[in-house]
């Protein structure tokens, strides 16, 4: 539980903490390429460690300390059969990028994973993989987990995703990369490009094409020896959408990924008015990197929906926020996505903020707001989700009064510290 004032504005240089879905990734090529890798910038955080304890059940030797990793590859055929189950907490990246890896594995194995992880759809994964010659067992025909696997002998195919999702993308892709022949996946809109990017530096040959990507297989992965990891875009945020509300605020955020399958929260900030500059733009291991400057400005409601969504679909929870305290009505669609999340975000968002006294209500794909409204302080609970509760945190910061905020442990998903770095920046 955690207690917010509302606050004035928010100021100085920070940084945030590394980009958890290039985090994940970093890990699981490092231990399938040949040679010592040294990851710089890694996320400590709940969701990436559950990715290393996996890989560390499956004998790769990976040292961790704090940011710091040290991972030294065996190869994609140097994994062993796990004695135990795998569990991925509550990490949706890890156990579909897993089954990927592990579908062409000549061992068995089980992958399971928290409440919320028990709720999250698989067969988007699992019916691909099937189709690529891996045996997959599970609840409600492999529909969810718990989920058995046992791989090998893959054939690669052509695929065509019925949803816009990296964790699909790259699980088929992984498995093409140890199949028969070609893999080749299109999907409906670009969804984010990390896995297809690191790859690259990995010595990997993918094609990136309008609508789809596809991949020959028997490529080795080789080790580039050091991966820095640029801070993650999705907890820059919620201090962005922070500077942004709050008037007199000025915010520099160092060193951010900029990845542009990832930069939909900056078009939005933009569109509804918000100050915002981007400095010393520069790329990192194949990944475009920036230092954001904002300050306070009026801002005005939009309609967000469409091509952007995939772009900004876990800043949806913060946007929301930002819309409040913006003059007119903001309209968010075509994010059914929201509701197979860590939570149902479309019903979380609409709940915790209309406790804070917004005017915001759920549509069969998004939420309609409307602003600029006065928010009070009230109890609220992140229900489990990390980014529910800090956009709870951040609207608080907007309030009257005090906010309680309920069920915060959840917030070290993403972003350890988060409170700590929240108060680095009130004045």
């Amino acid at each position: 539980m955690k207690k917010i004032q509302g606050v004035n504005s928010v100021r100085g240089e920070v940084t945030v903490p590394g980009d958890k879905s290039i985090s994940h990734r970093a890990v699981m090529f490092s231990a399938l390429a040949e040679g010592t890798t040294t990851i710089e910038g890694f996320l400590p955080g709940a969701d990436c460690l559950s990715t290393i304890s996996c890989f560390r059940k499956m004998g790769i030797d990976i040292e961790q300390e704090g940011e710091h990793v040290r991972i030294t590859g065996k190869g994609w055929y140097g994994l062993t059969e796990p004695a135990e189950v795998l569990d991925v907490g509550n990490s949706g990246t890890t156990i579909r990028l897993m089954l990927g890896i592990l579908a062409t594995q000549p061992f068995h194995s089980v992958l399971v994973g928290d409440e919320s992880i028990a709720r999250r759809p698989m067969g988007r994964v699992t019916i691909p993989l099937r189709q690529m010659g891996a045996d997959i067992a599970g609840r409600q025909n492999g529909g969810f987990t718990p989920l058995s696997i046992r791989g090998g002998n893959l054939k690669g195919i052509e695929y065509r995703s019925p949803v816009s999702s990296a964790q699909v993308k790259s699980a088929v892709l992984l498995a093409g990369l140890q199949a028969e022949g070609e893999t080749v996946l299109y999907e409906p809109g670009l969804s984010r490009d990390h896995t297809e990017r690191m790859l690259r530096s990995f010595g990997i040959e993918v094609q990136s094409f309008e609508g789809g990507v596809r991949v020959r297989s028997g490529q080795r992965l080789v080790s580039p020896g050091r991966i820095q990891v640029p801070g993650d875009i999705s907890s820059a945020a919620f201090l962005l959408v922070a500077a942004a509300i709050l008037p007199g605020s000025h915010l520099m955020i160092r060193n951010v990924g900029m990845n542009p399958t990832r930069t939909g929260i900056i078009d939005v900030l933009k569109e509804m008015g918000a100050d915002l500059i981007l400095h010393n733009v520069r790329e990192t291991n194949g990944e475009p990197v920036a230092d954001i400057e904002i300050k306070h400005a009026p801002l005005r409601g939009i309609e967000i929906g469409g091509a952007i969504i995939p772009r900004l679909i876990d800043e949806i929870p913060v946007i929301s926020v930002l819309a409040t305290q913006a003059e007119g009505v903001t309209v968010i669609r075509d994010a059914a996505e929201l509701k197979v999340k860590e939570t149902n975000r479309i019903d979380t968002v609409v709940a915790e903020l209309g406790k804070l006294g917004a005017d915001i209500e759920p549509t069969e794909d998004g939420m309609i707001i409307r602003g600029k409204t006065r928010l009070t302080g009230a109890t609220c609970d992140s229900h489990g989700d990390h980014r529910i509760g800090m956009a709870a945190a951040v609207a608080a910061l907007a309030a009257s009064g005090e906010t309680t905020i309920q069920n915060t442990e959840s917030i070290n998903v993403s972003f350890p510290g988060f409170f700590t770095k929240l108060e680095q920046t009130i004045e």
